[in-house]
């Protein structure tokens, strides 16, 4: 089978791309061709397909008024990402087209291209983009919001949810209504959501059942070899981004008078904060940051870790920090936010978001690394990983959603 895989970035950048060139390594290892469209940038890995690639844009950095309006049309519709992906798929002649972060940089105008040339269409959702304009269902103070629900863009100018800008509001708004009026995601066949919590959200906003399917995310590795550390199971770890909606605050309050130790993994927009609260609460001895890890640094702090611990305020998908700690058997802490509850059966303890005082107690009465309840919260964990997140049972499961995006497509076009 040929599949156009679409993904903003080709570099590592987030678990989206994790997810992304792992679904491609393990697809092509399986005899499929996978045609890849994406925007071009240095840190992009080689791809025999990049000439069709659309140039590269990074909207949080400076830019001209000439620059900024190219942006912002771009943004609502991009003619050069439609003409590109239309040569690609001319070339190439996909069997399937399966979509991953595309909004912004390449914008929903392919998704016309695609109904043009009637190939069959999966969307992994990866965020909530598709009903929310920010991606996140979030203020700009951290509350919850969902009132663009059934369609209701205005709200998002309103509370201007886009980086607190009128300017970038409004352009994500007159993108939300202009491709609602186009009916443009009516061209996705099935959209696939790593979490359940996320499928129920898209059913909740009107996407019709059918359509939208809980596939899990998935690790293609074998379990790495974990280098033991003097401070094996003595620290409760955080690793990943640095931002409000994670919940790393109210971790750290949870953390105080607590005697326990915590290090923090991971860079983001918060780093500063983080490093002026320890330093004026005193507490760097107890809460270290250990910047951004990866490869072996990475699974040798995550697998000494006592346990991890997943404190966000967002509705959380299925991130790639838990199913990390889940194969190397680490037990979980996790809020009861978005599709973290799921990740959680007998492997650690939920608490309510934001309640540092309750998320302190669990790390107060968390168990002693050389107890038996300890090393079934371990067990457990890795029965988790290896009923759920196995790339053997991701393929399976994705190759049939595949077949019923071919047969959607096909009765589509039989009664239009």
């Amino acid at each position: 089978m040929k599949i156009l895989m679409v993904n903003k970035f080709y570099y590592i950048k987030g678990g989206s791309e994790t997810y992304y060139f792992a679904l491609k390594r393990l697809l092509e290892a399986k005899g499929h061709k996978v045609i890849d469209f994406s925007m071009r940038d240095e840190r992009n890995f080689v791809s025999p397909y990049s000439d069709y690639f659309v140039e590269g844009v990074d909207y949080n950095g400076s830019m001209g008024i000439g620059d900024k309006l190219r942006s912002a049309m771009n943004i609502i519709y991009s003619h050069e990402a439609a003409r590109k992906i239309e040569s690609l798929i001319q070339a190439t002649h996909p069997d399937i087209c399966h979509l991953h972060i595309f909004q912004h940089q390449l914008s929903p105008s392919i998704l016309g291209v695609l109904k043009k040339y009637n190939i069959p269409t999966v969307y992994t959702a990866h965020d909530l983009k598709m009903l929310c304009l920010n991606y996140v269902m979030m203020t700009n103070d951290g509350q919850v919001c969902e009132k663009c629900k059934d369609g209701k863009y205005m709200n998002c100018l309103k509370q201007k949810c886009l980086k607190n800008s009128t300017a970038k509001s409004a352009i994500c708004v007159v993108e939300g209504y202009l491709h609602k009026w186009m009916k443009s995601y009516d061209q996705i066949d099935r959209i696939l959501t790593p979490s359940r919590f996320y499928r129920g959200k898209f059913v909740e906003f009107g996407i019709e059942p059918e359509r939208v399917l809980h596939l899990p995310n998935f690790l293609d590795r074998e379990r790495p070899v974990v280098n033991e550390s003097c401070d094996k199971e003595k620290y409760f770890l955080y690793f990943g981004r640095l931002s409000r909606e994670k919940g790393i605050m109210t971790l750290i309050r949870a953390m105080e008078g607590t005697k326990r130790q915590l290090y923090i993994v991971g860079s983001g927009p918060c780093k500063e904060e983080i490093e002026t609260y320890l330093t004026g609460h005193h507490l760097t001895e107890q809460i270290k940051m250990l910047g951004f890890k990866s490869g072996q640094d990475l699974v040798d702090v995550v697998g000494n870790a006592r346990a991890v611990i997943l404190p966000s305020e967002w509705y959380e998908n299925g991130p790639y920090s838990a199913i990390e700690s889940l194969q190397l058997g680490r037990p979980i802490i996790g809020s009861d936010m978005g599709g973290i509850p799921e990740l959680i059966d007998g492997n650690g303890y939920i608490f309510r978001h934001g309640d540092a005082d309750q998320l302190k107690q669990l790390i107060l009465d968390f168990p002693e690394s050389e107890t038996d309840e300890y090393q079934a919260l371990c067990a457990a964990s890795e029965r988790i990983f290896r009923d759920r997140y196995m790339s053997g049972k991701h393929y399976e499961k994705l190759m049939k959603v595949y077949q019923e995006a071919i047969e959607a497509r096909k009765n589509h076009e039989k009664h239009s």
